[in-house]
């Protein structure tokens, strides 16, 4: 059996660890967690690479804990930001406890007995313990010396706004966390991004004083790109792991455009590819026959079809051929959907278009600036209804070209489309 640390060394997603012993620990099947606050309803790019940690885990006969931070969650972890996180209301943070779950779905193996993953919710345990009580009992084996030493602690200190006693008590309640998961669920390893190392010591540390035994806490690279900026950002934001924040689509083509320098490396932490096959792609993409971007296609196919699964990659994939310039594509309903988040669309009523001419829906939508602009269009081979060229100047709308009845792409040239929906 492989021994998952040499595994995870491989792939570049080791950052640090509490200690070697963890070696031969893994040896023997054990459960490993990880914690999630839900600072939104969905999770994004960069947090992939601790859920494919756990995946790995899982992958070689250890069970997963992911925990959901309902109640760290209210408090907002301080770890690598340089102001106060803005509390969310209950509601809101119960929804995105639902959005976030979801993202699980795909990554983790619910099916497998085994090592089936154990999703729980840190206000379970922490919603009955009182403030006195928890002081008393934990608060007290927490030293203040340690507690300031934290990076997270040390940066805010310096800052201008310094820092709140609730983020600065942030450590402790994740030092808990990992202690009730000891105790009530047998965890004995806590995995994280390289700004956890802080609270993740934290519980190794309580664990140690508590029941005088061995806990261990292993971190993961932040996910950065070769300039060393965070990856996972685009001109929109966040690159979104749910399908409701982010399609399917701009998610491949985010990973499309990823540079040369950065493809190898997220082959190894975000996806399940064997080393050889990624070996392999470094290997073309240094000689001169090759073809640009071949890394990039294989790369966004393997994660999206992770994240999204294969009719979310293979309705990506739609649109990105629907999309592109003088594209032959057939397309389907869903396609067409996909595609109106990324061009413009009009809805319109039956009467102001079955059995109107061609040239008079585009100059009365304003596609063409006259009628006399849309017939050259057409004469020139430049309109194009659901990808099919118009070669009839006179061509008229008919139900016929509506696909499911209410869908139809125009496109005037290789790169103008729009989506007509039918109310």
């Amino acid at each position: 059996m492989l021994n998952i640390i040499d595994v995870l060394e491989e792939r570049g997603l080791i950052e640090a660890k509490t200690s070697d012993e963890i070696r031969e620990l893994v040896n023997k099947p054990l459960k490993v967690y990880c914690g999630f606050d839900p600072t939104a309803d969905s999770l994004h790019l960069g947090n992939l690479v601790a859920m494919m940690g756990l995946a790995w885990f899982q992958r070689l006969g250890h069970t997963p804990v992911v925990v959901l931070g309902g109640a760290t969650g209210m408090i907002g972890d301080p770890s690598g930001r340089s102001t106060e996180r803005q509390f969310l209301d209950v509601p809101t943070l119960e929804s995105n406890l639902v959005g976030i779950r979801k993202n699980f779905d795909q990554v983790l193996d619910f099916h497998q007995p085994e090592t089936q993953p154990l999703i729980l919710n840190n206000l379970d345990w922490f919603k009955d313990i009182s403030f006195i009580q928890f002081l008393r009992d934990f608060g007290k084996l927490f030293r203040m010396g340690p507690m300031l030493s934290k990076d997270s602690v040390k940066t805010r200190l310096q800052s201008e706004d310094g820092m709140s006693y609730t983020e600065f008590a942030y450590q402790v309640l994740q030092g808990y966390d990992f202690l009730h998961l000891y105790e009530k669920h047998q965890v004995t390893v806590q995995l994280g991004g390289s700004d956890q190392w802080g609270n993740i010591t934290a519980g190794t540390e309580l664990i140690r004083k508590v029941h005088a035994k061995p806990a261990f806490g292993l971190t993961f690279p932040l996910l950065t790109k070769s300039d060393g900026q965070k990856f996972g950002k685009s001109e929109r934001g966040a690159i979104w792991l749910s399908a409701d924040r982010l399609s399917p689509y701009e998610f491949y083509q985010y990973l499309i455009r990823v540079e040369d320098a950065d493809v190898i490396k997220l082959m190894r932490m975000l996806t399940f590819m064997d080393m050889q096959e990624i070996h392999y792609y470094k290997k073309i993409m240094e000689e001169k026959e090759y073809v640009p971007r071949t890394a990039q296609k294989k790369l966004a196919e393997e994660i999206t079809r992770l994240i999204h699964g294969p009719q979310g990659l293979e309705q990506a994939i739609q649109v990105t051929n629907g999309l592109a310039p003088g594209t032959q594509t057939l397309l389907d309903v869903d396609a067409l959907e996909a595609l109106s988040r990324h061009i413009p669309t009009f809805e319109l009523s039956t009467s102001e278009l079955i059995d109107k001419k061609l040239v008079d829906v585009l100059a009365d939508l304003k596609i063409s600036s006259s009628k006399g602009e849309a017939r050259k269009l057409i004469k020139n081979g430049g309109v194009y209804i659901n990808n099919d060229k118009v070669i009839d100047e006179n061509c008229v709308i008919e139900q016929i070209h509506f696909i499911s009845s209410r869908l139809m792409l125009l496109a005037t040239g290789k790169k103008n489309k729009f989506l007509i929906r039918l109310r």
